[in-house]
């Protein structure tokens, strides 16, 4: 059964970061940058500055919240500066104020301070500690299984999910610690619509996700259109922002009601989530959540080291070989070059068996399929004119024939290699059969009611079990850039 992406043709879509509305725990004020004066608020803002929303609305910053515009403005510095983070006192409330630069307005977000608040982190000093205690490993899995014990420690929360994603978006936890009943999923697939692509995108910009209660009654933004902008603001860089209704309901199918979600990062791209739930509301200060964006970094470096140290080796090892195959084709020529010795172009790119098409004849080693086959993979690739490198690990997607072979041609690797002709080398990989515990059945993530206007996610998160056949080990992109290197060689060589 093919999947539904409603990754990409449904949920992907939704414009989350115009929902217009914001989580109650604070409040928000837009002020215009040209006059400083009050143009947008959230609703709930009444609670803190004991006024009406209207009669905040057109009021100069300074005179709402006494705060000095002076250290206001010298807050940015020389414009350098994005966002800082400040304290009020409306109405007698010493509060958080957090305040980041947009280009027609400064959008400020606030949060009460209270003497009776017990955090839950500690701040830098936790950072350090995790710090120290990473530094003791550099294996992948062993830093990811610290990471959550340190973090269920630090935050005192019912579970921490380490969520790593495929090249599709699908996220399987690697690593997990949980308490108070919440369900384990250590090894279980979520579908990439669970973290929609929009989602993905707001995680580059936002590193924290924090919804303390997903029972929470959201405060709308007024007026409903910026009137600096004359559309729907943007939350996307937004602490409070608010969560759309699929996700609620798709956190209480799961069983939690306070949730937090961390970034990993890996050379500057997402890698993975770090999802931390609760039974029951959890609430964090805004202090505390710029030091877990700090800590964020921190985990994103421990992990991107790990992955570039692991990557490096490997790289070093395709050159070394890579080298060694260059030379023996200057002195054995291109047949022997190839095939002989202990390294050659099987052992380079992990394949299980190769073809040589040259000069109108061909040329194998290992597995390979039978000759009928091998003559129509050649007319093939005649004719879809391949003559850049071309790799799949799924071949039957791309010529319906490879299902009689698939047990020992499911990825093919092409490197063209004469300027003058058809001239090829042709790797195979064999099918690797793999079973996928999903998260709940994948062709179900969103159920659509009668008319297809009101949806819901999946209520169920029971594993469903899904076997993949006729594909292959995917070619690593760094084999992919050496197949490349040894096209180029080949075809001046052939010159």
């Amino acid at each position: 059964m093919q999947k539904t992406n409603f990754d990409s043709g449904f949920c992907g879509n939704l414009p989350i970061h115009h929902i217009n509305t914001i989580q109650p725990h604070g409040a928000v004020i837009l002020v215009d940058k040209h006059d400083l004066t009050v143009v947008q608020v959230s609703v709930n803002i009444v609670e803190y500055f004991l006024l009406e929303v209207q009669e905040i609305i057109g009021r100069k910053l300074d005179d709402l919240t006494g705060l000095s515009i002076e250290d206001f403005l010298q807050g940015f510095g020389d414009g350098k500066k994005k966002r800082i983070s400040l304290k009020i006192e409306p109405a007698h409330h010493t509060m958080s104020a957090w305040i980041m630069e947009h280009t027609h307005y400064y959008f400020i977000e606030i949060q009460p301070e209270s003497d009776t608040y017990d955090s839950k982190f500690s701040g830098v000093q936790e950072v350090r500690e995790l710090v120290d205690t990473l530094d003791t490993t550099n294996e992948l899995q062993e830093a990811c299984d610290l990471i959550v014990v340190e973090l269920k420690r630090m935050l005192g929360i019912d579970g921490v999910m380490m969520y790593k994603f495929d090249a599709d978006w699908n996220g399987t936890v690697i690593s997990e610690v949980k308490t108070n009943g919440l369900e384990p999923y250590l090894g279980v697939t979520f579908p990439a619509s669970d973290v929609p692509k929009q989602a993905r995108e707001l995680y580059l910009r936002n590193p924290i996700r924090l919804i303390p209660n997903r029972k929470y009654e959201p405060a709308r933004l007024y007026p409903v259109i910026n009137p600096l902008t004359n559309a729907f603001t943007d939350l996307s860089t937004c602490f409070l922002r608010g969560v759309s209704d699929v996700h609620l309901e798709y956190l209480r199918n799961m069983g939690v009601v306070g949730s937090m979600s961390l970034r990993v990062l890996h050379n500057g791209k997402l890698w993975g989530l770090i999802s931390c739930n609760h039974s029951s509301p959890y609430e964090l200060s805004f202090e505390d959540c710029t030091n877990l964006a700090l800590l964020t970094n921190v985990i994103s470096t421990k992990i991107s080291s790990i992955i570039n140290s692991r990557e490096y080796q490997f790289v070093s090892n395709l050159q070394r070989d890579r080298n060694t195959i260059i030379d023996n084709v200057y002195k054995l020529g291109l047949e022997k070059g190839l095939f002989d010795g202990p390294q050659n172009i099987l052992n380079l790119f992990d394949a299980s068996g190769t073809v040589l098409f040259s000069e109108g004849k061909q040329f194998h080693r290992g597995s390979v399929p039978n000759r009928d086959f091998l003559d129509n993979i050649f007319l093939w690739l005649q004719a879809k004119n391949i003559n850049q490198v071309y790799s799949t690990h799924h071949l039957v997607g791309d010529l319906e024939e490879a299902e009689e072979v698939h047990e020992i041609t499911s990825g093919m690797l092409v490197i063209p290699i004469s300027n003058r002709g058809a001239e090829y080398i042709v790797c195979f990989r064999p099918e690797f059969i793999k079973t996928i515990e999903w998260g709940g059945n994948p062709h179900e993530t969103v159920n659509f009611e009668e008319g297809g206007l009101v949806y819901h996610p999946r209520n169920s998160f029971k594993i469903w079990m899904e076997t993949v056949h006729q594909t292959a080990k995917p070619w690593h992109e760094q084999e992919l850039q050496i197949a490349n290197s040894i096209r180029s060689f080949l075809l001046e060589h052939d010159s």
